[in-house]
């Protein structure tokens, strides 16, 4: 497959959030770390969650294995759906400090990166430690409903009717504004109906009985620009630290799923369904030296203001959907049930 390929419909898939995460990220920053830390997590909860139950998806459309040293190249996306229970949070109750405060008037309800059209984000205020206003901020706006997450993957067939996967995006920067994107991941899946039947289980039973598992790891890099609000200037602990030109957003997402398949191939079609175990991790870091108001007319400096490292899905996962080969051509689609809905559609050629 082309990289000029891969990179478009890479790009697709993080555009929708890292189009305007420069300015949702910037506005989070202006409270001190313990509250951005707090702030971030809630909002960007849906996009963890979803991107996770994403990684997990597309690693096959059927229990069928392939015979020896057969293969199948596709590339697939999905898109996740966000619940209505994630698509605000409240921000009195998350456990902000005293320096961060909703500003009297402000909806306390605000909308997370997948929330509502239209919604009203909180405006925040900060308080130094001796009670003075030094300055206010509104929360960012909902990004997209949908979270969209890529797949790219090559199998060949093994002995003992047994496939291997492996997922791979090399470090690719996509843009200044969108960032950097890289993606490895390893499956497996056996055919355990060819174990009871051998060759002939095809014609012997109504079903091919497979288990599969993957796993999938997905680094993604945002350079930021957040600079010092007004004309402040840095506190004393912090002079030394106004080197602002390596602020950065990293993220790593590690997906792992494990499902018992059943398919039954009719002619060019191949139905599936699918139950299985899903669980995603997310650990995100805000690195570099950022400013934060600190006082009316200075600001301090944190170091590596961010740390989230959180199990963001572990459920149960049932999925439907088929395969269509029309010749050297294949297609794929299929649609997911668990906490966060989602479906999965992609291209891919092979024999």
């Amino acid at each position: 497959m082309k990289k000029s390929l891969i990179i478009t419909i890479t790009t697709i898939c993080v555009l929708n959030f890292s189009a305007k995460a420069q300015d949702g990220i910037s506005q989070l920053l202006k409270s001190a770390p313990g509250d951005a830390n707090k702030l971030l997590n809630a909002y960007a909860d849906p996009l963890f969650k979803g991107f996770g139950t994403g990684l997990n998806n597309g690693w096959t459309n059927t229990a069928k294995t392939k015979g020896l040293l057969r293969f199948d190249l596709r590339i697939s996306a999905s898109g996740v759906f966000v619940p209505t229970a994630d698509k605000s949070f409240d921000v009195t109750k998350i456990g902000l400090s005293s320096n961060t405060r909703l500003k009297p008037g402000s909806p306390a309800i605000t909308p997370t990166i997948g929330g509502e059209k239209g919604a009203t984000p909180a405006t925040l205020e900060l308080y130094s430690d001796n009670g003075l206003k030094v300055d206010e901020f509104t929360l960012p706006k909902r990004v997209t409903p949908v979270v969209p997450a890529p797949q790219l993957q090559l199998t060949v067939g093994l002995i003992k009717h047994t496939d291997v996967t492996v997922r791979f995006i090399p470090k690719t920067k996509l843009s200044d504004n969108v960032g950097s994107v890289g993606m490895i991941g390893f499956g497996l899946k056996h055919n355990i109906m060819e174990d009871i039947f051998g060759g002939i289980g095809g014609k012997l039973a109504p079903f091919d009985l497979a288990l599969a598992a993957g796993y999938t790891r997905f680094n993604y890099m945002l350079p930021l620009e957040v600079r010092p609000s007004g004309n402040r200037l840095p506190e004393p602990g912090s002079a030394g630290k106004t080197d602002f030109s390596n602020q950065r957003l990293e993220g790593h997402f590690n997906g792992f799923n494990l499902q018992a398949l059943f398919s039954k191939k009719l002619s060019v079609f191949t139905p599936f369904a699918a139950v299985g175990y899903n669980t995603a991790k997310t650990n995100v870091g805000l690195l570099g030296n950022f400013p934060v108001t600190s006082g009316l007319a200075t600001y301090t400096v944190y170091t590596n203001p961010i740390s989230i490292n959180k199990t963001s899905i572990n459920d149960v996962k049932v999925d439907v959907g088929f395969q269509l080969e029309l010749g050297f051509f294949n297609f794929y689609a299929s649609g997911s049930l668990a906490k966060y809905k989602s479906v999965n559609a992609g291209i891919g050629f092979g024999w």
